[in-house]
């Protein structure tokens, strides 16, 4: 699992360079669960908080990341690209602290019509759900992203 953090953190930096200057971390990648970290400081705005852009990022790029990991367990990484196409976005509470991004797997039906889609067409649609926790540990964002895998 280290391993599979370290291969995503690496690609993010090298491939979407806007990962770096958030300062993103794969911090676990542990039953189809992807976790990030990002540093308040790297991302503060002008009220002390984590600034809205950067917490947009980080919930698309948790998304991205857990499609990608497990893309990679499938054997299908190289076959096709990732790209975000909708997303919707909350902010129920301020993030006053470090980011920590959960994105955890969608439903097994889901993930097997998604897999079976590509396989045939060159094309699937997943939607996934992303949340980055406020101080109390409650969802300070909350994140729906429709993905796509195409070759």
């Amino acid at each position: 699992m280290e391993r599979d953090c370290r291969h995503l953190e690496s690609l993010l930096y090298r491939d979407i360079p806007i990962t770096q200057a958030l300062g993103l971390q794969v911090k676990s990648w542990e039953a189809h669960s992807l976790r990030l970290h990002a540093p308040l400081d790297a991302n503060v705005n002008h009220a002390h908080t984590m600034f809205g852009g950067s917490l947009y990022c980080i919930a698309v790029l948790a998304g991205w990341g857990w499609l990608y990991l497990r893309l990679r367990e499938a054997g299908l990484e190289e076959e096709g690209h990732i790209v975000i196409q909708e997303g919707q976005i909350t902010y129920p509470l301020p993030v006053t602290t470090d980011a920590i991004a959960l994105c955890d797997a969608p439903d097994e039906r889901d993930w097997q019509r998604f897999e079976t889609m590509f396989r045939r067409r060159g094309r699937g649609r997943l939607t996934l759900h992303s949340r980055i926790l406020a101080a109390n540990g409650e969802d300070g964002v909350r994140f729906t992203g429709q993905y796509v895998l195409h070759k």
